[in-house]
């Protein structure tokens, strides 16, 4: 429903949402039904993949990078895969020094909500404030209040509140809009399916708009913990935001629909085909590391002098695919002067290339690796 808020002496018809779970009840037909199953089945799918994996902490890594910089896109920022891990090895990137460091710490913000949550904490306001408060606090939202709901009011689009295309709930109905949101969330009044769950949350979130900065970000990092946290997901493999990056003009249209014409089930149809997309799409990224992790450590071990270190080497470039001869040494557990050896010959053999040019503090590529775990990373322009 609607109410006034009033900013600097204007008043504009603010939104308030009814609580969760929508009323009239969601019409889930069967063709909704069907892509719900089938967005269930390919997360079970994804889910098994971390019982088959080598090591799951070698995609995990990079997996949690990716959603980081999806979502952070999303937003507007020009940071890649590769710029996030240049400024991880302590590399000034090719792009504003800000926008890589709102993705550092996205990534940030999800270790620590997913650390909460496997110690036993629940998914509550009180942990969306700490994550909050992660995200920003570096970057251009630092002084926008971290792990403090807004004190005043927001809105999207439009330079004040009367021309804006959309503005969300006045500041005093916070405490009643968050509160609700927690209490759903935790299956009150009813248990909810996890996705439809996530679907909603998210929605509603982003409705309530409950920052002054970092919405977008908090509202897409909800759907990954509450999928972990429901146990539909034991890590945090599934990275949504490239779905809704591919389809930005929908994704925003679709909340629109929501809150003007109440379109529920419009948006859990597109976030059930999302979730789905993004769950194969996880899984067959992870078969094809898989395989190009084994073609190359074939021919790894033709290098007969040196195979026993190159194969040290090689491994822990799965997990930091972009590092210096330093770390490698660090994750390998193979000498520094041995890991050089290695990276030569790595390098000979078409499977490593040195990305600096210069002589001293190189970093070294994983390239045909780090090129498949970037796919859809691409800054939007």
């Amino acid at each position: 429903m609607l109410t006034i808020s009033t900013v600097g002496g204007e008043t504009a018809k603010a939104f308030l949402p009814n609580p969760l779970p929508p009323s009239p009840a969601l019409a889930v037909d069967s063709a909704l039904r069907d892509k719900l199953d089938a967005a269930l089945l390919a997360l079970g799918r994804l889910d098994s993949v971390t019982t088959l994996l080598p090591d799951t902490h070698l995609f995990l890594y990079m997996y949690v990078r990716k959603e980081a910089v999806l979502s952070s896109q999303i937003e507007g920022t020009q940071s890649s895969l590769f710029d996030l891990l240049l400024f991880e090895a302590d590399e000034l990137p090719g792009v504003p020094l800000d926008d890589v460091t709102e993705v550092s710490s996205y990534v940030a913000a999800l270790e620590h909500g997913l650390a909460r949550i496997r110690d036993g904490f629940p998914l509550s306001n009180r942990l969306i404030r700490e994550i909050h408060g992660i995200l920003v606090a570096k970057g251009r939202g630092a002084e926008k209040q971290p792990s403090e709901f807004r004190r005043s009011q927001n809105w999207i689009g439009g330079q004040r509140p009367g021309d804006a295309a959309f503005v969300p709930p006045p500041p005093e109905y916070l405490a009643e809009c968050m509160g609700s949101l927690e209490r759903w969330i935790h299956d009150r009044p009813e248990r909810t399916p996890p996705v439809v769950k996530a679907a909603l949350s998210h929605v509603q979130f982003e409705t309530i708009h409950p920052f002054l900065d970092g919405n977008g970000r908090v509202g897409r990092l909800l759907v990954t913990l509450l999928l972990c946290s429901e146990g539909v997901l034991r890590e945090p493999l599934l990275y949504v935001s490239l779905f809704f990056k591919q389809h930005r003009a929908e994704y925003y249209s679709l909340l629109d629909r929501v809150r003007r014409e109440g379109d529920w089930e419009e948006w859990l149809g597109f976030f059930a085909q999302g979730v789905r997309e993004s769950a194969k799409g996880a899984v067959t990224t992870a078969q094809r590391l898989v395989e190009r992790a084994r073609e190359d450590a074939e021919r790894i071990r033709g290098i007969k002098r040196i195979a026993g270190s190159a194969l040290r080497v090689h491994h822990a470039l799965q997990q930091r695919p972009l590092a210096s001869a330093t770390l490698l040494a660090r994750l390998s557990g193979v000498s520094i002067p041995a890991v050089n050896s290695a990276l030569v010959a790595l390098g000979e053999v078409g499977i490593v290339s040195e990305v600096t040019g210069r002589k001293r503090n190189r970093l070294f590529s994983y390239a045909e690796y780090l090129r498949i775990l970037s796919e859809g990373t691409e800054p939007l322009r």
